[in-house]
């Protein structure tokens, strides 16, 4: 089973890495129209909400049913699922090259999303089975690590590609990339089927574990506020193109993407730094980040320097790496210890959620004629207010944050 680990790190990465570079080639198209007069600012704005939005879809849609999938089936045989799938995705959006209509990138990337929703969970799970248990801890974060490595050369590469490739090179490049991860899966050892699991009483565990953690007004608060993160996180990401643009002056998809970068290793920061400050279970900092947060989103609507826009957004990102952190340690230390995978299923379920109601709420903004200064604006308030109500009960013989 060690071979199946090493097979399965690298398949991570490159399934990761696809899934990153395939919206910076798809978003990378509407920057050239852009520049031709082709796509207005306002269109612009809302093609980026929209794409960025299409691949939480399956993940709110499809939570409990990939689920039972991975519990169900031999996880190998899921993760060959999901790639296939991924693969299938990125051949349909191959047709937008052949048609020149965006229709077949919009339902291929779908496609694409619905295969990480299929791959997600076994990635996880398929570490108890292939792993003793005294490694798990390091090998969830050799996973987490190249994930975030992943998304970042993923975005990277993707942006470089579509400014120096042809659309049809980049599609192609994508499909060697998951069709490298699909190849690498098929050649990991089968592991076992669990043939009890059945597809009723999967939707009925989710439903009510649901229920039973909201009813919790510690976990409820914890759910919330790492919820705020992602919707943070994805205005942030859907705004840098229109932003990067129109005030920062920026010409390439190279440029841009390095916004996420800078945001992106200050997040990394803040979390390796929380680990060091803060003990598990204590939510006493949490939101007094956030209201940092909200102040450093809305002074990003006020520069227009480069330097200035860097800092930042690293000191951005290491405010909300000191707020995600504890609340994620609090969620796997406070929940029933044998229903922590249904917990984290859970977060996974509201944090899709709340990236979809991002985009929902970035393309009605976009919508109604205001600028990326404004979404940013706006963003900040809702942090601020949302953080401000973020009042956790204390655990049993500790004091109230």
């Amino acid at each position: 089973m060690k071979r199946n680990y090493s097979l399965l790190l690298v398949s991570q990465f490159l399934s990761a890495f696809g899934d990153n570079a395939i919206l910076a080639v798809i978003l990378g198209q509407f920057l050239f129209r852009h520049q031709q007069g082709i796509v207005s600012d306002m269109e612009l704005g809302t093609v980026n909400a929209f794409y960025t939005s299409i691949l939480f879809v399956p993940y709110v849609l499809l939570a409990p049913f990939a689920g039972f999938l991975g519990d169900r089936y031999a996880k190998t045989r899921v993760l060959i699922l999901g790639n296939a799938v991924k693969c299938f995705g990125t051949f349909i959006a191959f047709f937008t090259v052949v048609s020149h209509n965006d229709f077949f990138q919009s339902i291929g990337y779908l496609i694409v999303g619905a295969g990480a929703c299929i791959y997600s969970p076994a990635k996880y799970g398929i570490l108890v089975e292939i792993l003793p248990k005294k490694r798990l801890v390091k090998a969830n974060g050799m996973i987490e690590m190249l994930t975030i490595v992943a998304i970042l050369v993923g975005t990277v590469s993707g942006a470089k590609a579509i400014d120096t490739l042809s659309l049809a090179s980049c599609f192609i490049l994508l499909l060697g990339i998951y069709g490298f991860a699909f190849c690498l899966n098929f050649a990991m050892t089968p592991t076992k089927p669990q043939a009890n699991i059945k597809l009723s009483k999967s939707f009925e565990e989710f439903k009510r574990h649901f229920f039973r953690l909201l009813g919790d007004r510690r976990i409820a608060f914890v759910l919330l506020g790492t919820g705020l993160f992602w919707i943070c996180g994805a205005v942030m990401k859907m705004n840098f193109q229109p932003w990067g643009i129109r005030v920062l002056g920026y010409e390439t998809n190279t440029e841009i993407s390095m916004l996420g970068i800078w945001l992106s290793l200050g997040i990394m920061s803040g979390s390796m730094l929380s680990g060091q400050i803060h003990r598990v279970s204590d939510l006493s900092g949490v939101r007094r980040y956030g209201i940092m947060m909200s102040i450093l989103i809305a002074c990003l609507a006020m520069t227009a320097s480069n330097s200035a826009v860097i800092a930042l957004l690293i000191l951005n990102g290491t405010f909300a790496g000191l707020f995600l952190i504890p609340l994620n340690s609090a969620l796997q230390a406070e929940s029933d210890s044998d229903k922590i995978g249904k917990s984290i299923a859970l977060q996974n379920f509201i944090e899709n959620l709340a990236m979809l109601c991002g985009g929902i709420f970035i393309f009605s903004v976009v919508k109604v004629g205001a600028g990326p200064q404004v979404v940013f604006i706006l963003l900040a308030v809702l942090v601020a207010v949302v953080s401000s109500f973020l009042f956790f009960p204390a655990l049993k013989g500790k004091e109230e944050c």
